[in-house]
């Protein structure tokens, strides 16, 4: 993966990775960043061309006044693909940043050709009071990194041993990931009721181990999609693009190939 630089897109400072030729690809990282990214955006970037930025508040990326909801970051993302000037782009997100992916396509979809969901947060499909999902929250740090993975050989363990602006990112990381998605907790209650907005082809990917998210969740995700269909990665927890870097990208690759002309919403 190149190294991100800064770049400034629709009046925000945003650090960047940009790679590859071909289809173009946003890819919304979820709460962790970009760590773990780099070996999935190369694999991506092999057949596409590639658009990763850290978003607003965490990374290196500035946050704008005023903005502190998914629903905010979803209509800076819009803003930013009319920016780029881009049109048919796959948006590919994974946990938040599916929510995000979601919460963009609900709104507008004439700039893009399909979506990809990876283990997405974002929607509540239970009735109850209850969370749908893990709180990452109420979860003791070493634990929920283990949960994280399919192989506890990929949590990070040397959290205390990081140079300061490793440990920097990772604080300004959760603390972003807390002002977004608190309350109510990683979900909003009305992006479910619109997901039939979604009128572009439309993946859902999750691993098959996932421990943070069922994939009960993920079938019921891509059930209420009109155009929605569900794959599962065994050998993968709840980031996919971590653990099996090439075969997501390879599935992604593949469903972005076969995207039809947009169909405007």
């Amino acid at each position: 993966m190149q190294t991100p630089v800064i770049e400034e897109i629709a009046g925000i400072r945003l650090e960047v990775i940009r790679q590859g030729k071909g289809r173009r690809i946003l890819f919304l990282h979820p709460h962790l960043g970009l760590h773990g990214a780099d070996a999935f955006v190369d694999a991506l970037s092999a057949g596409a061309e590639v658009f990763a930025p850290s978003h607003p508040g965490f990374g290196r990326s500035d946050l704008r006044k005023g903005m502190n909801t998914v629903e905010d970051l979803s209509y800076y993302y819009l803003d930013l693909l009319e920016a780029l000037d881009w049109s048919e782009v796959t948006v590919v997100g994974s946990s938040f940043g599916a929510w995000i992916a979601a919460a963009m396509a609900v709104k507008n979809t004439s700039r893009m050709s399909g979506l990809v969901l990876i283990d997405a947060l974002g929607v509540k499909f239970s009735s109850g009071s209850g969370n749908d999902f893990l709180n990452f929250f109420a979860t003791p740090r070493p634990r929920l990194e283990e949960l994280y993975y399919h192989d506890a050989s990929f949590a990070r363990s040397g959290i205390p041993e990081s140079s300061d602006e490793e440990r920097s990112v990772i604080a300004r990381n959760w603390d972003a990931t807390a002002m977004y998605g608190w309350n109510p907790y990683m979900h909003d209650p009305k992006l479910r009721g619109r997901l039939p907005r979604i009128r572009i082809p439309s993946l859902v990917l999750w691993g098959g181990s996932d421990a943070i998210v069922p994939a009960s969740l993920g079938v019921s995700y891509a059930e209420a999609l009109p155009r929605g269909t569900y794959d599962s990665i065994s050998g993968a927890g709840h980031f996919p693009h971590i653990e099996k870097p090439a075969e997501t990208a390879q599935r992604i690759l593949k469903f972005a190939s076969r995207a039809p002309a947009v169909v405007k919403a």
